[in-house]
């Protein structure tokens, strides 16, 4: 098991000049008055100071979190497999590509391994860049390779400081958008706050370094700020244009670099099409996104030869419904009250019935069936029907894949996130409420704005944006742990442009009968201000303790298990075990796997399943002729698993075998009435007597503390 112990002492933009803060600032007709030029001075005074914040604020959360890192496993000082096992489960599969290309005689070589991969699935070729997104390993192999760094910068150096780099890209984007969305770059920097003293639940990028999430939020977060910026109101059309293609780019490198980007966009268009229903959006700009999504999309299929699960996700078929909907209802947008929102029931009826029968079409051409685990879980996670399935239970005894635990809202309201957070949440979802009911009931003419300005709420389409998308991200987030990254960032952004926004204390402060312009500016930065001052000083010493902390990396077992195939093993010796551990097993000693972590293919999930069958209750016989048929040399067996106490009965893994299997679990508890006992004992367990029925198919050559390693007879 890898341990973290003591460390032993002894070892050696722009933002806000083309949005008017203030009514005054615009013409009736809608074109904005020039500033004068003291004004115009302060704007740029204010941009300059406020981007240098944004920079510096960057650099140092991305050298923050690779302190953290450094004083967490003293990763400069621990040999390279030790560096290698720190990248776990599936970090480590992705960043053994990376090695894989810098160790290649050519870069064309490199690739070629890549396109037609024979040891990452034995007896099976795969084409990685089709079935991965590790682009990004490809990329940087390429740049490491051509740069003159070699001779002063180690190749997992140069990897790690790029993920750690990102995180600058990262912070600032969040930045930019809570600046964009208040018109102060003083939201911007208590954000960037908000997200280092959550660092817990904001990310996890320093103990997680190659996962897929780690390259791709950044991109995320940077395509919501050019969203933002695209939906503010009198933007020229030149600055329209440009920032429609940042909004391209982010959107194909975010989708480029992890593959659950279909989802995490698909929640976005279903954020576009809501506030395009209830007119709160441009039509347009929301059309423009749309094809955006779709050809980032597209254009990463290309790149990954194809792949099937692109073209047959959900995204794509809901885009284009809906613009083919919209299409066949030209007069959406026109009527009464009643007759709107007849019109919108039968758009998204006709929207929904369209995306279903095309997503449906799509798949059955291509006989696609790599996300099915995905919906089987969905299915049963929302209480559909209980499932046997073995995949979909897999992923539903995960802590990360379960409900976001309770805790999680303490920890944020120790910071005063999740308290602004909700005073802003209800404030705007009110607002919302409001301004949408106005748009349907067609209520909102110039005229009556004119006679009722003093009390008609009103939401920008920036604003209303990043409403729908907290509360849908909000919902997946509590729906499923993992995914509250893509949350609580957010969060930070929202939050704090609530508490620095004019419109929000506006509104307020005349729901108090309180308001006056004065008033509003002075609360408008105060409250801020003193929030930065109260976070500063309560968690300022908890941070410089944490960076003080210092911790070493400890894993022997591992370690040994490791030099041993490395020095006892054939280059070509083809290994079985668990997901988690071969991915290391490839990373760090380059031999053929049986089956990884990643997940989304599903004849590599019949085949996982099927080696895990070492840990269910089987004959030596079978178990032997499984693993032959994969080619097997060797079966390393973890104690971890096979005596597993970290879940409870039922989630554990082999108890998912027997269920799967049909069979009764082990230890005291029900038991379904199908299921009956094995004529087997469990494997794992039983082959360590060296019984004859076992010794004459596996015989054991490693064994320590943790693992056992067997060898398969070769029989004829």
């Amino acid at each position: 098991m890898t341990t973290i112990r003591q460390r032993r002492v002894g070892k050696g933009t722009e933002a806000a000049e083309d949005q008017p803060s203030e009514e005054t600032n615009v013409k009736p007709d809608g074109k904005i008055l020039p500033d004068p030029p003291g004004g115009k001075l302060w704007n740029i005074l204010s941009i300059t100071v406020g981007g240098i914040v944004a920079i510096s604020v960057g650099l140092l959360t991305s050298v923050y979190v690779a302190t953290l890192h450094e004083n967490d496993l003293w990763f400069s000082n621990i040999k390279e497999v030790e560096r290698e096992i720190s990248f776990r489960t599936e970090c480590g599969l992705y960043y053994s590509y990376y090695k894989q290309m810098i160790q290649a005689a050519s870069i064309q070589q490199g690739l070629h391994g890549l396109v037609y991969d024979n040891k990452t699935e034995s007896v099976r070729t795969i084409n990685i860049l089709e079935r991965m997104n590790v682009y990004q390993e490809v990329f940087l192999s390429i740049l490491y390779r051509i740069l003159p760094i070699q001779q002063y910068l180690e190749p997992v150096y140069f990897y790690i400081y790029t993920l750690f780099g990102l995180q600058a890209v990262y912070i600032i984007a969040l930045y930019v958008t809570s600046w964009l969305l208040s018109g102060t770059w003083l939201s911007g920097l208590l954000a960037a706050c908000w997200y280092i003293t959550n660092r817990v639940d904001t990310t996890r990028v320093e103990f997680t370094i190659p996962l897929r999430e780690n390259w791709a939020l950044p991109f995320f977060a940077v395509q919501i700020a050019a969203i933002t910026y695209l939906l503010r109101t009198h933007l020229q059309p030149a600055r329209e244009r440009l920032t429609l293609m940042v909004v391209f780019i982010a959107t194909f490198l975010f989708s480029l670099t992890w593959q659950f980007n279909q989802f995490m966009m698909l929640i976005q268009a279903l954020a576009l099409f809501i506030l395009d229903c209830l007119d709160m959006l441009p039509t347009a700009k929301v059309t423009w996104l749309y094809i955006i999504q779709i050809s980032g999309l597209l254009l990463v299929c290309v790149l990954q030869f194809f792949n099937s699960m692109i073209l047959g996700s959900l995204l794509i078929s809901f885009n284009v419904s809906v613009l083919i909907a919209r299409t066949i209802q030209k007069n959406l947008k026109k009527g009464g009250l009643l007759n709107r929102l007849g019109k919108l029931i039968l758009h998204v009826l006709i929207v929904l019935c369209l995306t279903l029968l095309i997503n449906k079409f799509i798949k059955k051409i291509l006989n696609l069936q790599s996300d099915e685990h995905i919906f089987k879980f969905l299915k049963a996670k929302f209480g559909f029907g209980a499932t046997r399935d073995f995949d979909a239970n897999l992923y539903l005894c995960e802590e990360a894949f379960g409900l976001l635990p309770l805790n999680t809202f303490s920890r944020l309201s120790s910071t005063l996130l999740f308290y602004v957070y909700g005073f802003v949440l209800f404030l705007l979802t009110v607002a919302a409420v409001i301004v949408a009911f106005r748009n349907l009931s067609g209520s909102n003419q110039v005229q009556l704005k004119e006679k009722m300005e003093e009390y008609t709420v009103t939401l920008k389409p920036d604003a209303a944006y990043s409403l729908v998308h907290t509360v849908l991200f909000g919902c997946l987030a509590l729906s499923t742990m993992r995914m509250k990254y893509l949350w609580t960032s957010h969060m930070c952004v929202f939050a704090s442009f609530g508490l620095c926004s004019t419109e929000v204390w506006k509104l307020l402060l005349k729901c108090l009968h309180l308001y006056t312009s004065q008033r509003t500016q002075v609360v408008k930065y105060s409250i801020p201000i003193i929030t930065l001052l109260y976070i500063s000083f309560k968690f300022w010493p908890g941070i410089m303790d944490e960076l003080s902390e210092l911790r070493e990396f400890y894993d022997p077992d591992t370690v040994e298990l490791m030099n041993w195939i490395k020095s006892n093993t054939p280059s070509t010796a083809v290994f079985a075990g668990s997901m988690q551990l071969l991915a290391g097993v490839k990373l760090c000693t380059g031999r053929t796997l049986t089956n990884h972590p990643h997940y989304e293919d599903k004849n590599l999930r019949e085949r996982t399943k099927q080696i895990y069958q070492i840990y269910a209750k089987r004959s030596p016989g079978d178990v032997y002729g499984i693993l032959r048929s994969f080619g097997t040399d060797y079966v390393i067996l973890e104690d971890s698993i096979c005596y597993e106490r970290r879940h409870s009965r039922g989630c554990r893994l082999r108890d998912l075998l027997d269920v799967a299997n049909g069979h009764i679990m082990d230890g005291l508890g029900e038991n379904e009435p199908d299921l009956k006992p094995s004529l087997y004992p469990r494997f794992c367990e039983e082959i360590k007597k060296n019984l004859p029925s076992y010794t004459m198919h596996f015989t054991r050559v490693f064994q320590n503390k943790t693992f056992h390693v067997y060898k398969l007879a070769k029989h004829k």
